[in-house]
């Protein structure tokens, strides 16, 4: 049997991935591939918010009774992370390497704080209460297509 907190980790690392790429192409002036790989690593992102927010986060708040816990915390983060992100679009396009690298960096901090929080807390919690329904949850998570 998967386990969400599997699945969704090796998303992590599957984000992180284009995050790195797209910030070498940057430090090293590479701009059109930096536009390539921060496109992947935003499309990466915004599939996986997605696939928490649409599918795993409602599922988990029904089976707890509850949208005002750890759930509710991931969507404001999820919020702030788009903002920087979106920081780093504009510091990309003005071909501002000193400023995209300042808010990667940001958001690499608060990306590893974050994928921590749901790693070692909310997907263990999701892994116990959604037990018997993991393929289900992952199933349909798979399904989810990158928002255009």
């Amino acid at each position: 049997m998967n386990a969400i907190s599997s699945y969704l980790g090796s998303d992590h690392t599957r984000c992180d991935d284009f995050f790195i790429q797209a910030e070498t192409n940057v430090s090293n002036g590479a701009w059109e591939q930096a536009e390539v790989s921060l496109a992947q690593f935003t499309e990466a992102l915004e599939r996986h918010f997605t696939m928490e927010e649409k599918v795993m986060f409602p599922e988990f708040e029904q089976a707890t009774g509850s949208s005002a816990g750890p759930t509710a915390v991931m969507r404001m983060e999820h919020q702030q992370l788009r903002s920087i992100v979106a920081l780093m679009r504009d510091a990309l396009a003005a071909r501002d390497a000193e400023s995209y690298l300042g808010h990667s960096e940001t958001l690499n901090t608060m990306m590893q704080q974050h994928n921590m929080k749901e790693e070692s807390i909310l997907y263990l919690m999701a892994d116990r209460v959604l037990s018997g329904r993991q393929e289900e949850i992952i199933s349909a998570m798979t399904s989810i297509d990158a928002p255009a």
